[in-house]
């Protein structure tokens, strides 16, 4: 399944009790439509407070009950979700696929306005209003030395043996045209809270109060750098998940995401 959500009111993807989450408003609507599932697997968990325009799901369902209901699910799931998440699409895959473990990549991107009257009241749950003027050209350099596998220790939230290493493929930033700075964040997978550390560390390099090799000073560290702050959740945005071509592919690729990395 292919989903977007206004991550505002929800407390993050993942099921917890009490608490409206994104994978429990969305499991409650499929059980209702195709009774009781196993559970969800998603390509990346977004925490609370963080949107998506491209996640991917998959749950799995038995096939009659998917040639029964699968082609109106769509439709279904449009009657029965909330208006802060959609189902785009919902597509049949070989039992290989793992939303999850067969993703190449994820893409996100971070919003921020440095105008001085801030964020646009009607874009101001998805945007960032920074105090200081941002400067394009300093972003960009100090991300430069951010690209390239590493081991992000120093922008990670350590979990108990769990690697920190990722390669980052992608680390830019542009301006667009009304003023607004986005980055543009790609990488094989992300630890959690990595990326809104990564933007908290270089939006005081656009300010100017850090130089622009102190980003990649950082990766040294083998614990979290204490001097970086994460950056709020709601200018965040997961806006794909890239996936291989082929069917026998998925599974090569997640034999691969699941063995443990480290840096030669």
């Amino acid at each position: 399944m292919d989903v977007g959500y206004d991550g505002t009111d929800f407390s993050g993807w993942a099921a917890q009790p009490g608490r409206r989450t994104v994978a429990g408003v969305l499991a409650g609507a499929l059980s209702r439509i195709f009774g009781e599932i196993a559970g969800l697997t998603v390509a990346g968990r977004t925490d609370a407070g963080v949107h998506a325009t491209g996640q991917v799901c998959h749950v799995d369902i038995p096939a009659v009950t998917w040639a029964e209901r699968g082609g109106t699910l769509v439709r279904r799931l449009a009657g029965l979700l909330p208006p802060d998440v959609r189902v785009r699409a919902a597509t049949a895959v070989p039992a290989s696929f793992d939303a999850r473990f067969s993703a190449l990549s994820r893409r996100y991107e971070y919003r921020v306005t440095d105008s001085p009257w801030g964020a646009d009241p009607l874009r101001a749950r998805y945007l960032l209003a920074w105090p200081r003027p941002l400067h394009l050209t300093a972003l960009n350099d100090g991300s430069a030395g951010l690209l390239g596998e590493h081991d992000f220790a120093a922008y990670c939230r350590r979990k108990e043996n769990a690697t920190t290493i990722r390669a980052i493929s992608r680390l830019d930033w542009r301006r667009e045209p009304d003023g607004v700075l986005v980055a543009t964040v790609q990488a094989d997978a992300f630890c959690q809270a990595m990326v809104r550390s990564l933007v908290g560390a270089l939006l005081t390099v656009g300010d100017g109060r850090r130089p622009v090799s102190w980003p990649a000073g950082l990766l040294t560290r083998d614990l979290r750098a204490s001097e970086v702050t994460v950056a709020p959740p709601h200018g965040l945005t997961l806006v794909a998940v890239d996936y291989p071509v082929t069917e026998p592919d998925f599974a090569a690729r997640a034999e691969v995401t699941r063995s443990r990395r480290s840096l030669l």
